[in-house]
């Protein structure tokens, strides 16, 4: 095999990275002047938060900071200590148990005290958590329903960014929809400012550009061979602008990692020049130990080629339509049915496998992911080995001892295959 040069750092992670930390300090700096803080889970509709000027910091990007950090241990004791339970949803808890921390050993210099908290009445714990935190001094918490999964056109990717009455349903468009108008109600109500509806709509067209970005980024990888980019690049690369949509700097952001993906493919680069395994992580992403995902190279060619992230981004996020609060409604009433719930999730997994020449499957699955056996299923139907592990990526005593697993597996499973 002909050598290829090594892939270094991609610019774009450096990049997004450098400007989430200066972005950081700027939110202290808002917050000290007196300007509400908002704390919102990921399947809070943001961009009315962006139309509004009003800042915020989404719930899992701040455990994921606190996990890299290598925080999370302490937040959970912190949780325990407060006579909560710290074995279950700690994805969606760590920021909560991290306010308790002393200001020396929280991350960043720790999250400003918030003014609002929002998030969506997802299963029977992350409201519970949310609710928590409205019951701090000088914190309210609003709450949007989640309803339940419809059946849905197969290949729904193709059809979701437009027809998305079709693939979700009216009614429940319908109901999020008003609880949107209510939400925009309440803050307008709290901090004297008022929605822009053509703002919203500008804020709707950046982020539909960033998810357009971010399908041909996706598309490009999937035909790559061999892989020109390390996933735990990708996954800031993506996921950084992610928190930052309906923004120029993230709809720039998302060209700026096509561009530089399209641009090593073309030098040929190649993450592993023996690469001889492709492997697929399904779940969050392991933000406390990143180096895993490149850790199978050496002894097996193994190279992970996929996550969630870019993924959800390419096919998860685009919404077009006349009414922004409607088309911001379909964009989040049925995220969690994408990732989670079968068939539209594991029709999608098999496809995202199969496109990406994905040889096997590491499944993270989490006590808060429903579906997932009917995922494995559908990824081994296909003739894609899969290695389920139970376990929180936010929580280092679940994960312990998993690039053994994943060897084991490799020898086992997926390596007599080739």
């Amino acid at each position: 095999m002909t050598e290829q040069p090594a892939a270094p750092r991609l610019a774009s992670a450096s990049a997004a990275v450098a400007y989430q930390r200066e972005w950081f300090h700027g939110l202290r700096a808002r917050t000290e002047a007196g300007e509400p803080l908002v704390l919102a889970n990921a399947d809070a509709p943001h961009e009315v938060l962006r139309a509004m000027g009003i800042p915020y910091v989404v719930n899992q990007w701040w455990s994921s900071i606190i996990a890299a950090k290598r925080a999370a241990p302490a937040a959970l004791a912190a949780i325990a200590d407060a006579g909560l339970p710290d074995d279950s949803r700690q994805y969606d808890v760590l920021p909560l148990g991290a306010q308790h921390l002393p200001l020396e050993d929280a991350p960043w210099g720790g999250l400003p005290e918030l003014r609002f908290a929002i998030s969506e009445r997802s299963g029977d714990v992350t409201h519970k958590i949310f609710e928590q935190w409205g019951r701090r001094s000088g914190t309210e918490t609003f709450l949007l329903s989640r309803t339940a999964a419809v059946p849905a056109p197969e290949r729904w990717w193709e059809t979701l960014p437009n027809d998305w009455e079709g693939v979700f349903g009216s009614d429940r468009i319908d109901l999020l929809q008003g609880e949107i108008e209510d939400l925009v109600g309440w803050l307008e109500e709290r901090t004297a400012r008022t929605l822009d509806r053509d703002r919203l709509d500008e804020v709707m067209a950046l982020a539909n550009e960033q998810a357009e970005w971010n399908r041909r980024t996706r598309d490009l990888l999937a035909e790559a061979r061999p892989l020109p980019v390390a996933v735990n690049d990708i996954i800031p690369a993506v996921m950084v602008p992610q928190w930052h949509r309906g923004t120029r700097w993230a709809a720039d952001a998302a060209r700026g990692l096509h561009d530089e993906v399209a641009a090593r493919i073309a030098e040929g680069a190649a993450v592993h020049s023996g690469e001889a395994l492709r492997l697929m992580w399904i779940g969050r992403g392991l933000w406390s130990d990143l180096d895993l995902y490149r850790s199978f190279q050496d002894e097996f060619d193994a190279v992970f080629v996929w996550s969630m992230y870019l993924a959800i981004a390419a096919d998860g996020y685009a919404r077009y339509g006349a009414d922004p609060i409607r088309a911001l409604a379909a964009r989040f009433v049925g995220l969690t049915d994408l990732l989670y719930v079968p068939p539209m999730s594991s029709s999608w997994y098999a496809k995202e496998a199969l496109t990406h020449g994905v040889d096997g499957v590491v499944h993270l699955v989490a006590d808060d992911t429903p579906g997932a056996a009917l995922i494995s299923a559908a990824l081994e139907e296909q003739g894609i080995p899969v290695l389920e592990i139970r376990g929180s990526n936010a929580d280092p005593r679940a994960t312990d001892g998993l690039r053994d697993l994943i060897a084991e597996f490799l020898r086992k499973r997926v390596r007599p295959t080739r």
